[in-house]
């Protein structure tokens, strides 16, 4: 068996790339007629005979492509003169621009639009895997393992974006905006290792909005936990954002009332209500909770606001006629669960029945 040659490939002596430049700067000199090694260099394998098999020892290097350069720590980019994995995301764009600043979409770039529904499923995929935190490793959707490169893969971004960049996809929004799919981002941008962090926003747990539900991906594995407003640590540095593809799309399991046009109507009597089911009881039907309503439906609804934690506008124990402190509550209780607009307007619908007594 004969053994096989390596033959070092180096770069012409006057390459220009950034990488050249900073290793002929801080490079001795060479020996004549050979140039420095350029950064991105590999080792080539020429094997003399076909199908001949070598073991390599502990002390020979072994011929392989350079090893991606992923971020070496929360929030930093590594070299952006290494190789990148062959992923379904491709090369990854430059994630500094010319002064420094993060780099994001070029002009008229068309973001991937996805529904809310769709980001916390996906989402919900890496939590189901339990994928190991890693700023190196990548799964096997091509996405790097670190917080960034999961929010990359919730918003079904064409690229492996980093705390710096993720910004340029989204819009600032407020605290009181938030809903799920959205995220809280700290980007320390005069030191990005000092608690860079990105979680994705999946609705409140409590009708104050002092806790919600974060998915993220953290040592030792992606998690889904209900996390105080708006982080552990470094809490005032997290600003919410909203990925710009975004549509209005929802399905009732993400949040959002059917419209009371697509239910049909029970009678007064609530005989028309669907049956209960897992323990839920039935939905007695949207006449039972408007002005003027009085049947022990509201009383057993507004029991169970309080049971929730909802009842903060009751002045007294909750009765059987429908009143403001009811809408109210129920409001709140629609807006923890990340709804906005007509499908929190405080009246209760099937979706809300089922979820406030789950």
């Amino acid at each position: 068996m004969e053994t096989p040659v390596f033959e070092e490939i180096a770069p012409v002596s006057d390459c220009d790339c950034p990488g050249c430049r900073h290793w002929r700067s801080v490079l001795p000199h060479s020996p004549a007629g050979r140039a420095p090694a350029h950064p991105a260099a590999r080792r080539v394998l020429v094997v003399a005979a076909a199908g001949a098999t070598a073991a390599f020892g502990a002390g020979q290097a072994a011929a392989a492509p350079a090893a991606a350069h992923a971020p070496h720590r929360p929030g930093d980019p590594g070299d952006p003169a290494g190789e990148v994995p062959d992923t379904p995301q491709g090369p990854r764009a430059p994630l500094h621009g010319p002064t420094g600043r993060p780099a994001g979409p070029a002009a008229g770039t068309l973001l991937p639009a996805i529904t809310r529904t769709d980001i916390i499923e996906r989402a919900k995929t890496w939590v189901s895997a339990k994928v190991p935190y890693s700023m190196t490793a990548y799964w096997s959707d091509g996405y790097r393992q670190d917080c960034s490169g999961y929010v990359s893969m919730a918003w079904n971004l064409p690229t492996n974006e980093w705390t710096g960049s993720l910004g340029a996809f989204a819009d600032r929004i407020t605290k009181e905006e938030l809903q799920p799919g959205d995220i809280l981002l700290f980007h320390n941008a005069s030191d990005p290792q000092s608690g860079s962090h990105v979680v994705i926003f999946g609705g409140w747990t409590d009708d104050k909005h002092t806790s919600y539900t974060a998915y993220e991906q953290t040592p030792p594995h992606t998690r889904k936990m209900a996390t105080p407003y708006a982080y552990w640590s470094n809490s005032a540095k997290y600003l919410p954002y909203r990925y710009k593809g975004v549509t209005s799309g929802t399905t009732p399991s993400a949040g959002g009332e059917p419209a009371a046009a697509d239910l049909p109507e029970p009678s007064p009597s609530g005989a028309a209500a669907p049956p209960a089911s897992h323990g839920v009881p039935g939905y007695p039907g949207r006449a039972m909770f408007r002005p003027g309503a009085e049947n022990p439906h509201v009383t057993r609804l507004g029991g169970q606001l309080v049971k929730k934690g909802f009842g903060r506008y009751y002045a007294s124990e909750p009765g059987p006629r429908w009143g403001e402190a009811d809408r109210r509550n129920v409001e709140a209780f629609q807006r923890a669960q990340g709804w906005r607009g007509g499908a929190a307007d405080g009246y209760p619908g099937p979706e809300t029945w089922r979820r406030l007594f789950s």
